[in-house]
C-alpha cells in the first residue's frame, strides 16, 4: 500500500480537517474503550490524541512516518507502529478497534479490506467491537464532492471494479495543486461479510457519530461489530 500522507500532505493535514467532527467521534467510542483502543490508521492522531485526554489507553498503527511524526508534535504518549494497518500487529487485546474518514477504503482490493478485518478482529478481546466509518457506496462516475473558492474534489467511480479515485484540487500560495488518491468502494453488506468472514457480527449502524437513522438516503455509515 503507498503511501499517500507524506510530506505536504502530512505536514497540511490537520489545517485541511480542521472543520471536521472530533467530539462526537471521541463521544461515541470513548464508551467502547474500557479495555483500551487501537486505531488503523492513526495519522497525526487527530481522534486518538483527544480520547487519549479522556483516560483512554490508546494505541495505534499508520503507513506514514510524516504523518506520525506530526502525532508526535503533540504527544509521545500513545504507542504507534507503522506499517500496513491490515497486517501490522501490536501486543496486547483491546476493547475497541476503530477506522475514520473513509481510511478503510485505502486498502483498494478486496483481499486488503479482508485482511483488515482479520486483523481487527484479531486483537479485540471477547465482546471488543470494530467501528468502521465509511462512505456509501459510490453511484455515479463522476461525482463533485467539494466546490470551494480553495479547494475542488471530483470522484471517479468505475463500478466495474468498485476503483474509486478522489481528485483533489486545492489552491496553495497562489498555484493549483492536484492530489489523486485511489480507494477502492464496497457497499455496507460487503463490509458485512467481510466481518462475517472475521468472525464478528454486526451490532449496530447509523448515518453518523450522533446516530442519526442509516437510510438508503445517507451518504456515509458508522457501523460497530463486536466480537463474540
Amino acid at each position: 500500500m503507498k503511501d499517500w500522507f507524506a510530506g505536504d500532505a502530512a505536514a497540511r493535514y490537520d489545517a485541511d480537517t480542521a472543520d471536521m467532527p472530533v467530539e462526537p467521534v471521541v463521544d461515541f467510542l470513548q464508551p467502547l474503550a474500557g479495555g483500551g483502543a487501537l486505531e488503523l490508521a492513526v495519522g497525526t492522531g487527530r481522534i486518538a490524541v483527544p480520547l487519549a485526554e479522556r483516560g483512554v489507553r490508546a494505541e495505534g498503527i499508520d503507513l506514514s512516518p510524516d504523518m506520525v511524526a506530526e502525532l508526535r508534535k503533540k504527544t509521545d504518549a500513545i504507542p504507534v507502529a507503522i506499517g500496513d494497518y491490515a497486517t501490522t500487529r501490536v501486543d496486547g487485546r483491546f476493547s475497541l478497534v476503530y477506522i475514520v474518514f473513509n481510511s478503510i477504503s485505502n486498502q483498494t482490493t478486496q483481499e486488503g479490506q479482508v485482511a483488515t478485518f482479520a486483523n481487527a478482529a484479531a486483537h479485540l478481546e471477547p465482546g471488543g467491537c470494530f467501528v468502521v466509518e465509511v462512505g456509501t457506496k459510490n453511484r455515479q462516475p463522476l461525482q463533485v464532492f467539494d466546490l470551494s473558492d480553495t479547494h475542488v474534489g471530483i470522484d471517479e467511480y468505475d463500478a466495474d471494479t468498485q476503483r474509486l479515485v478522489s481528485h483533489h484540487f486545492t489552491l496553495i500560495d497562489g498555484a493549483w495543486r492536484r492530489r489523486s488518491i485511489p480507494f477502492r468502494s464496497a457497499s455496507p453488506a460487503e463490509f458485512d461479510l467481510m466481518a462475517q468472514l472475521a468472525g464478528l457480527r454486526l451490532r449496530e449502524r447509523w448515518a453518523n457519530w450522533d446516530r442519526a437513522p442509516f437510510t438508503a438516503e445517507s451518504t456515509k455509515h458508522v457501523s460497530v461489530w463486536e466480537k463474540p
